[in-house]
C-alpha cells in the first residue's frame, strides 16, 4: 500500500500488518480480501465487528483487509477524493486551503487525508485541521500548547494524534498569519 500520502514510516506499518496477518494466520491478503467480501454487513463498522466474531481478526488486521477489499467504497487510496468529502464547506475549505498552502511550503511534507482530519508529516505527524461543527477549523500541532498565544493543550477526548499536543482555532482564512505559520514550521522542526 505504498502511496505519497503516506511517510515511510507508514508504508512501514502497513508492510509489517500484512506480513504479520499472512504469518499469524497462514492466509495471504488476498484470500482474506476475498473472505472479506462475503461479509453480509454493508456499514464499516459492522463490518469490522463481523470480523472480530466470525475471524478473530482485530482493529487493525481487519481495517487493512477491509480497505483492500472495497477500496473504491472506501477511498483511502484517493487522497483528492477524501479531501473534497471533507471539506465542503467552502469557509471551511478556504481555511484548509491556505493552513495546507503554509504546511506545504515546508520541504518534504506528506498530505495525509483521513476520514475526520487531514494531517501534515514529514517523517512524523506535526499538525492536522480539521472543520469544526457550525464553522471554522481547528489545527492540532506537535508543539506544546505554551509555544506560542492562541494554543490551548489538545484535549484527551480530540480524535487527533496523540503528538499533536494543543490545537489553534481559526475562523477565517485571514487567521493563518505568520504566527500560524511560524507554529507550523516549529512543529515541522520536532518530526
Amino acid at each position: 500500500m505504498a502511496a505519497p500520502h503516506l511517510t515511510p514510516q507508514q508504508q512501514k506499518w502497513f508492510a509489517s500488518v500484512q506480513a504479520g496477518l499472512e504469518r499469524d494466520t497462514g492466509k495471504s491478503l488476498a484470500d482474506w480480501v476475498a473472505i472479506a467480501k462475503t461479509c453480509p454487513e454493508t456499514k464499516p463498522r459492522a463490518r469490522l465487528a463481523w470480523f472480530k466474531e466470525t475471524h478473530g481478526l482485530l482493529q487493525n488486521r481487519a481495517s487493512y483487509v477491509l480497505s483492500e477489499a472495497f477500496g473504491r467504497e472506501m477511498p483511502w487510496d484517493d487522497p483528492d477524493l477524501l479531501i473534497d468529502a471533507l471539506w465542503t464547506d467552502p469557509g471551511q475549505r478556504a481555511i484548509f486551503e491556505v493552513v495546507r498552502a503554509a504546511a506545504t511550503q515546508l520541504p518534504d511534507v506528506i498530505v495525509g487525508p483521513r476520514k475526520g482530519f487531514t494531517a501534515f508529516s514529514r517523517k512524523y505527524q506535526f499538525a492536522a485541521a480539521k472543520p469544526i461543527k457550525g464553522g471554522g477549523v481547528k489545527v492540532g500541532l506537535a508543539v506544546a500548547a505554551d509555544a506560542g498565544p492562541g494554543l490551548e493543550p489538545r484535549a484527551k477526548s480530540e480524535t487527533l494524534n496523540e503528538r499533536l499536543l494543543s490545537t489553534l482555532t481559526l475562523e477565517s482564512a485571514a487567521g493563518v498569519d505568520d504566527r500560524v505559520e511560524g507554529l507550523l514550521k516549529h512543529a515541522w522542526e520536532r518530526s
